[in-house]
């Protein structure tokens, strides 16, 4: 059973990975990167997702080593806090509450315990880079106010901020300046650029900037391509620069290696270009990495680069140009035009990707599956060219089939249209490309479906368009003599008074189909293809259209442009119920009668799930975003869920996901069982997987065996045990990394004090003989229970005094063992 409250709208996953720079372990052996609210950790070898760390309350804007203690990691968030974690066992160690929103995070080894952040205050627009004191405490959250201006009128990117020399300068650009501060002394100097419009001067801006790690030396990049490496800046009128060039457009982003005898750059060419000693007749490239290169990091150890992309993706690079693992999102296209649809093959959500590609993304384990091909052409990276687009897809026949529709429109009338086909190959495990239909409308395409009724005889597609029809496409034997085969050819056209046909489904059992014709919605008989019906309320146009299912199957549902929800009952042919409601999304739940309708107002979306036969909703969920709603799915669950509520009963089933203008991918879940426990640093989660050790018996845990009467006294005996999973001191000890222990002396003598037994605790007396009998079990031969009688009399006569005045036998031993294991303690209360 879920409670009520633990309902609400989470991100799950599909977060932007290249929002900030990756950033390198010490050993490479992991790389970490922002992920909306959480910072993942990756594996360098395997690509796999290692840890997700958990704290944050708003987006992750910063993740820095920590330079004192490599095995530790600082986070920073626009909730206003820094964070330090044990990145090996996912553990958060301490909070810094800041206060204020922080746009990015820098660490300097020389620094000790402050960081420096980018903090923006008074006016939006204004930045400024200030020093953190991070004071010593022993308490989890500490309030870190101290704060050291530094340098003001910056830009918020962290690709604009560099530390050079060893910490003894900071450089940070911003539109055609760069500035310089010297830590010790405290001065700032400053370069301008010319902000001319000539060609001469054309487009100066600086977008990047790097510093060596050891010289003194600043690259910076600029938006017509330039790189310009900056030398005698400590004056303000001896400085000189020189350029290098190869970039066609913006340099989006600049890292030196760790000796800095290479300098790497990239930008919207996909090239990764190293430039050896900084000259400009040494260059090598890694070309054709996919999408435009938004961040460049480079390990500690200097044996591995990584790039991110502006597809959402981390490539992983070999010190000789050689891409080794890639780390693929969920891709952000420019628009999401096919919408989201569920493969009902893999459970994977299927929307468009890169361009001219449909993504299979895995929502169970927030990784991308593969990418399909649909438009099979080199895409041309031009923001003047017109491209062909990837328009719509649906699956059909429970994915059998997959229709996709392509188009490229230059003029009013200049218009490419392309429907394609594919079939599932089960040897390939992938879909083959069948039939390829151009110009199958006059007109855009503005909706297509399956029928997929289980009954249904022979696969069948429907598609609408703006030319004012709608057309049948039925697969048939395409067999000649030399192969056998199947394609897909026109089989009926209809139409209604030449209006724009702009929404199309089947019913749940396939006999009907809907076709709506701008304010009308017409009903056919999917046999014979006759017109049933019509239904008319001139609410406006129609913008979705769906049947009902399950009880509700008699149902019809329709949303208009002007803000009207119709239901209609196909039974009576007439209206059931309507309902002002400005639907943006309407999404049936496969497994259910319900139906999730998102509406938009001035505040924000607001949720309403309904089931058809009743107007009256069963959940409301106002501002479940603040941006528009464009797209929703339901996907049925693996393992459904045990809501008991009437309200929350919808969500038993199936899964809501939809997804916002911006692109975030969102859902109604309940609270993991991780996020209901208090901090991990209060409440630590290693003893889950401590090893069958000393310790862990100390601390209680047993483990299960497969045979429970074999170890039925064992496990007895071990309960006798002094349990110690409630003291903390013993807790905080053995569960805590030994690397981020405080020191020994300040555990001593909360330790010791730990260990003294309270009058509450077993008397000593029990403890060896327990320890007694179980060797004593143990035991067969007769001379080793000799050996053990003996021992028994020696505790017993410490413990009795002169209680036991004559030699026992076995079997009054064994008796005498089954005393003592009562419990005679309730003797006390009396």
């Amino acid at each position: 059973m879920v409670e009520e409250e633990n309902i609400r709208v989470v991100r799950c996953g599909g977060s932007e990975l290249n929002f900030r720079r990756a950033v390198f372990s010490a050993d490479s052996k992991y790389i970490f990167c922002v992920s909306g609210d959480f910072v993942k950790v990756y594996s360098t070898v395997t690509e796999e997702c290692v840890h997700i760390l958990h704290g944050h309350r708003n987006l992750v804007t910063g993740i820095q080593l920590n330079p004192n203690n490599h095995l530790q990691l600082y986070s920073c968030s626009l909730d206003g806090t820094i964070k330090l974690w044990d990145y090996i066992d996912g553990i958060l160690i301490k909070t810094f509450i800041v206060g204020c929103k922080l746009h990015a995070l820098f660490t300097l080894a020389q620094a000790e315990d402050s960081v420096f952040v980018i903090v923006n205050k008074e006016k939006p627009d204004i930045f400024q880079l200030v020093s953190v004191k991070l004071p010593k405490s022993s308490s989890q959250e500490v309030e870190a106010k101290e704060l050291s201006f530094v340098l003001d009128y910056i830009n918020q990117s962290p690709k604009c901020i560099a530390f050079g020399n060893e910490g003894v300068y900071v450089a940070a650009v911003r539109e055609f300046y760069l500035s310089v501060y010297f830590f010790k002394k405290k001065t700032t100097s400053r370069f301008t650029l010319s902000s001319s419009r000539n060609k001469k001067h054309a487009k100066n801006n600086f977008t990047c900037v790097a510093c060596h790690p050891t010289e003194d030396c600043i690259a910076s990049g600029h938006m017509d391509g330039k790189i310009r490496l900056w030398r005698n800046f400590y004056d303000d009128k001896k400085y000189t620069y020189t350029c290098l060039h190869w970039h066609h457009d913006m340099v989006m982003d600049l890292a030196f290696s760790v000796t800095g005898t290479s300098l790497l750059s990239g930008g919207r060419e996909s090239v990764l270009v190293e430039w050896r000693d900084a000259t400009e007749k040494n260059k090598e490239f890694l070309p054709r990495l996919g999408a435009t290169i938004e961040h460049i990091s480079v390990s500690p150890a200097g044996d591995l680069f990584c790039t991110s992309h502006s597809d959402n993706k981390i490539i992983i690079i070999h010190r000789n140009l050689e891409a080794s693992a890639v780390i693929q999102g969920l891709v952000k296209d420019r628009s999401i035009f096919t919408g989201l649809m569920i493969d009902p093959r893999t459970k994977a959500l299927v929307l468009n990707g890169k361009p001219g590609h449909l993504q299979f993304y895995s929502l169970q384990s927030d990784k991308q599956l593969y990418n399909l091909d649909i438009i099979q052409q080199e895409y041309i990276n031009d923001y003047g060219l017109i491209q062909i687009e990837l328009t719509k897809a649906a699956f059909g026949c429970f994915g059998n089939w997959l229709a996709t529709v392509e188009q490229r429109q230059e003029k009013e009338t200049e218009l490419e249209l392309q429907m394609k086909l594919w079939m599932y190959n089960k040897k390939t495990q992938g879909f083959i490309l069948n039939t390829k239909i151009n110009m199958p409308h006059e007109d855009c395409i503005t909706a297509l479906c399956f029928c997929n009724a289980e009954k249904s005889e022979q696969p069948t597609l429907v598609t609408a368009s703006k030319d004012g029809y709608f057309k049948v496409w039925i697969l048939t034997d395409d067999s000649d003599i030399y192969k056998k085969a199947v394609g897909w050819t026109c089989d009926f056209v209809g139409s209604y008074h030449k209006y724009q046909a702009t929404n199309c489904c089947f019913s749940e059992d396939g006999s009907l189909l809907a076709v709506s014709f701008e304010e009308i919605v017409t009903i056919w008989d999917s046999i014979t293809w006759e017109l049933k019906c019509t239904f008319c309320q001139r609410a406006g146009k129609i913008r979705h259209l769906c049947f009902g299912r399950l009880t509700c199957s008699k149902y019809l549902l329709g949303a208009t442009e002007n803000g009207i929800l119709c239901c209609w009952n196909l039974l009576s042919c007439a209206l059931e119920w309507n309902a002002k409601l400005n639907v943006r999304v309407m999404e049936p739940d496969p497994n259910s009668e319900n139906i999730a309708a998102i509406s938009q107002s001035s505040v924000g979306s607001d949720l309403f799930v309904f089931k058809p036969s009743e107007p009256r909703p069963l959940y409301i969920q106002k501002g479940i975003s603040r941006e528009e709603v464009q797209w929703g799915v339901f996907v049925p669950r693996d393992v459904p869920e045990s809501f008991t509520s009437e309200a929350y009963q919808w969500l038993n089933r199936s899964q809501f996901y939809f997804l916002t203008k911006s692109q975030s991918l969102l859902t109604f879940s309940t609270e993991s069982p991780e996020e209901k426990l208090t901090p991990t640093s209060k409440q630590l989660l290693a003893e889950e997987s401590l090893p069958t050790t000393p310790f862990y018996f100390i601390l209680g845990k047993h483990r299960q065996q497969q045979d429970e009467k074999l170890n039925e006294t064992l496990e007895n005996e071990l309960v006798q045990l002094p349990l110690t999973e409630n003291i903390p001191a013993i807790s905080e000890l053995l569960h805590t990394p030994a690397h981020v222990l405080p020191s020994a002396a300040f555990l001593c003598s909360m330790f010791v004090n730990s260990l003294l037994l309270s009058k509450e605790t077993k008397s000593a007396k029990e403890i060896p003989e327990d320890v007694d009998m179980e060797e004593e079990k143990e035991s067969e031969d007769s001379d080793e229970e000799n050996d053990v009688t003996k021992k028994v009399q020696d505790t017993s006569n410490t413990g009795l005094g002169e209680d036991i005045i004559h030699q026992l036998s076995k079997s009054e031993e064994k008796e005498l063992r089954k005393f003592r294991k009562i419990d005679y303690s309730w003797i006390a209360a009396l």
